[in-house]
């Protein structure tokens, strides 16, 4: 390529160095500092503003927080904190609340004198809200006195202006703002996804009300988040639909205060119970380490320790037993990590991993004496847990073997593969697309419709196990999934390695029916347990076959829902009548009926699954999939208005 051809004259001088001032380079570069400009990002707007009042209630000056969705899809967040500082900063020249909400880097938590612990450390979280929003007001209550200014797009457009007088007793910030439709894909708020993540911040933060109001027409809802029990009631609420082996969870709480070392502290919430997934989420300083970090580390490594340790001094191993794995001790459980620290090493603006090596001591040494102390004064509920995860290690040992049978062979093993799987030519995993289909029949068109060069197609004879009621050794026992995992070639559980895998597109493509609804479930239930990185990664995707066909002499159209084939009737026109064929299963359709309407790249349409929340996630997998029955038909009951095109 060219210069010419790349846009450019070749030229390279100092005319060609640019300075982005102001909120210029958020504006410019959004998906540097909220993530993305999608959903994600949007949603990132209000957890940037409501941050800051969290870090408020962590230095002890406020109570309550309320979020409000206003039906322009504007949103306020209030909080009854000390309020942003008004009057002359020295260094700018400008008023310290214009100076706050305008420039980047600019903040009171880089001190350490106006905030002890907080979440928000590069001081560029509100002003880039500020950047990216078509208008905000700030509006503050201290000093006996009610202060305001408004911003269009980050620049002021107004000066600091005194209101009114409030009381003395009175404070706090408000902050409204429109999200800017220039910069974002959609401006609409989703209420479940804020609410989603205000709750966590409420168990997080004990006794920390947060209120959350939907004001718009069609939604009208609100919900109040306050939780005494802080993390003991998180870890609650995460296994309420599962059956917990002891009550209440066990809770561990550390602080260090030592010279010479920066103040920390450690909360742990952990609970049993009789599933056979772990759930282990981590927190700093009320920011969610979805990468873990070094307060991961030193709590597995301390929960370990102090079950193998008990076990030994008990004889609770017998029989040849060896020591207890992490992975055996950690199935069934649900835990919760909160740290807070003064000068949180995160891995970027992103903050999904903590790096902070003395955190990983003080969780270590926090953990480990307060397990230890526990599991001593609870020996029936010690001997219940270490009961359990000897269960898991012998079914661990079972499942290697197991496992061992559905490693994908090396390059002069690969003739290995499924009997059933009609692989690809292409080698390169990032061209090659795997169509997992229900049944030899659609598994037969799809073979024949199929584009051999980069797609393959992996039949399964009826439904594969629910994993979420399975130990891991009967797992790996059932055929379909050994086809999978052997189809997939990056192995399964802890040693999945999605670097290995051999289709960077695996695709469920099930019938638009009740069962091929089920599969569909089954296969994500499975996917998320013991192949998260695949949802992770954005590798899974779910066909959308037609329902129905409309043909009239030579002409054929395709409608993939109700609404679109009103609209194909009212294109065409209704007399004479067309003959309408509604679809109930892949098998009804010709090889080139699958492929012009289900598998040809340029015609199909295909939903990439995603996991916006582990938590969530989780919570929703255990209600569809688990044993108790009570919380499927609550959800059921909840959504039923929400179904289409039922299959009856």
């Amino acid at each position: 390529m060219t210069l010419e051809q790349n846009g450019s004259n070749g030229q390279y001088g100092a005319s060609q160095i640019q300075v982005l001032e102001g909120l210029e380079a958020v504006r410019r570069r959004p998906g540097m500092y909220v993530g993305s400009t999608d959903t994600r990002g949007l949603h990132h707007l209000v957890t940037e503003v409501v941050d800051n009042s969290i870090d408020e209630a962590l230095a002890g000056f406020c109570t309550q927080i309320s979020v409000t969705i206003h039906g322009d899809n504007s949103v306020t967040v209030q909080d009854d904190g000390r309020g942003i500082p008004v009057g002359y900063h020295e260094k700018t020249g400008k008023d310290a609340l214009e100076v706050s909400l305008t420039m980047l880097h600019a903040g009171g938590k880089f001190s350490g004198e106006g905030y002890k612990v907080s979440g928000g450390l590069h001081g560029v979280g509100v002003s880039c809200v500020n950047a990216l929003s078509e208008k905000l007001v700030a509006t503050v209550c201290r000093d006996e006195g009610v202060y305001q200014q408004s911003y269009s797009r980050g620049i002021p457009t107004s000066q600091v202006e005194k209101l009114a007088d409030c009381p003395p007793d009175e404070h706090g910030t408000t902050v409204w703002f429109m999200p800017d439709a220039t910069i974002f894909d959609e401006v609409n708020f989703h209420f479940e996804t804020l609410v989603l993540r205000l709750r966590e911040l409420a168990f997080l933060n004990a006794g920390v009300c947060i209120n959350v109001f939907d004001e718009r027409p069609e939604q009208g809802m609100q919900k109040q988040f306050c939780y005494e029990g802080g993390i003991v009631s998180f870890v609650e609420h995460l296994n309420k639909n599962k059956e917990a082996l002891h009550s209440p969870p066990i809770y561990i709480d550390a602080f260090r205060q030592e010279e010479g070392k920066e103040n920390a502290s450690v909360e742990v919430a952990m609970q049993y119970n009789s599933g056979y997934s772990e759930n282990i989420f981590t927190y700093a300083n009320n920011i969610a380490t979805i990468e873990g970090g070094s307060h991961l580390v030193g709590f597995k490594s301390a929960l370990t320790r102090a079950m193998n340790d008990y076990g030994r001094k008990y004889n609770l191993f017998k029989n040849g037993d060896a020591a207890l794995s992490g992975e055996d001790i950690r199935e069934g459980l649900t835990a919760i990590v909160s740290v807070k620290l003064l000068e949180p090493q995160f891995e970027g603006q992103t903050k999904t991993k903590l790096g902070n090596a003395d955190i990983r001591t003080l969780v270590e040494g926090a953990v480990s004496g307060g397990l230890s102390a526990y599991l001593e004064e609870n020996p029936s509920i010690a001997r219940l847990i270490i009961d359990k995860c000897i269960t898991a290690c012998r079914a661990r040992d079972a499942a290697r073997k197991a496992r061992e049978l559905t490693r994908r062979k090396s390059a002069l093993e690969s003739t290995s593969l499924p009997g059933k799987l009609a692989d690809c030519r292409e080698k390169d995993p990032a061209l090659c697309e795997l169509f997992i289909v229900e049944g030899d029949s659609a598994g037969g068109s799809a073979k024949q419709g199929r584009n051999p060069q980069y797609q393959a197609i992996l039949p399964l004879r009826g439904k594969i196990l629910n994993v979420e009621k399975t130990r891991l050794d009967k797992i790996l026992a059932n055929a379909e999934i050994k086809a999978m995992i052997t189809a997939f070639g990056a192995g399964f559980d802890i040693d999945f390695d999605v670097n290995k895998l051999r289709y960077h597109k695996i695709v469920c493509m099930t019938d638009a029916d009740v069962d091929g609804s089920h599969i569909r479930t089954l296969l994500l239930t499975f996917f998320f347990r013991y192949m998260r990185p695949l949802i992770e990664e954005g590798y899974v995707y779910i066909a959308q076959p037609p329902l129905y066909k409309v043909s009239r002499q030579k002409l054929e159209r395709y409608a993939y829902s109700d609404e679109e084939l009103e609209a194909v009737l009212n294109e065409i026109g209704r007399e004479p009548k067309p003959a309408i064929q509604r679809y109930k299963g892949l098998g009804e359709m010709n090889p080139e009926q699958l492929w012009d309407t289900t598998m040809d790249p340029e015609k199909r349409i295909m939903l990439r699954v995603t996991l916006e929340d582990a938590i969530a996630a989780d919570e929703i997998f255990t209600i569809l999939m688990g044993d108790k029955v009570e919380p499927r038909r609550e959800f059921i009951e909840a959504n039923s208005r929400l179904v289409a095109n039922l299959d009856i």
